[in-house]
């Protein structure tokens, strides 16, 4: 008997058909994924996705017509199943920030090598948010740049809430910590919000990167 688990399943969405195979060639020497849908721009990519359940969709951000930030809001529009990532050649902090605050869940490189790749794949169809591991510094200095104010007080969460914070910070969604702490997802998005609002930030992308930046993770 059988028990090995399906793959996760992968659309791909991205203008360029060398980078599509590149992909489907790395991917497809992998048992725990596999590439069912791929599209050449946004606007089939988000058709395949009304059409079909991915696990994950990995979205180019550079395309011609619609560019992949407005797939991406165009797939969370509606209501698209999988965790989205970002794969794109650009490390613009501008970049990063902006798709993330539209809802991906993760972000990475196209010169990240291919092991490491396929590693951030399994952990995005996990559940996880996945960064190349250049942008957390990244991101991290454009957080204090915007943010001059007093440093955030650790100090002020409850031991859940700084439970919490943790598994924000390994990227994990309000699903997952739920499972992962035995409460409800509605007692999470609670902790989640007045973690937020004790340690004055906006998102728990900027948490979870101030959190692995100041050893709290």
């Amino acid at each position: 008997m059988n028990n090995k688990p399906a793959p996760a399943t992968v659309l791909l969405i991205d203008d360029h058909p060398m980078i599509r195979t590149g992909l489907k060639q790395l991917i497809g020497m992998d048992d725990r994924l596999k590439v069912i849908g791929e599209a050449g721009n946004g606007a089939d990519g988000v058709l395949l996705a009304e059409q079909n359940d991915y696990d994950l969709i990995l979205l180019d951000l550079h395309m011609p017509g619609m560019n992949g930030l407005e797939t991406l809001e165009q797939l969370r529009a509606i209501d698209a199943r999988g965790r989205i990532v970002v794969f794109s050649v650009s490390d613009y902090e501008d970049d990063v920030i902006r798709a993330l605050k539209r809802g991906a869940d993760g972000y990475l490189l196209k010169d990240m090598e291919p092991e490491a790749l396929l590693n951030s794949l399994h952990r995005a169809a996990a559940g996880e948010m996945v960064l190349s591991e250049t942008l957390p510094p990244l991101l991290a200095a454009s957080l204090r740049q915007q943010r001059p104010k007093e440093l955030p007080d650790i100090d002020r969460l409850t031991a859940r809430e700084r439970d919490i914070l943790k598994l924000v910070a390994m990227g994990l969604s309000n699903k997952l910590i739920a499972r992962r702490l035995c409460i409800s997802e509605s007692t999470v998005k609670v902790h989640v919000k007045h973690m937020l609002k004790k340690l004055q930030m906006k998102s728990r992308v900027e948490a979870a990167v101030w959190s692995l930046q100041n050893g709290y993770s």
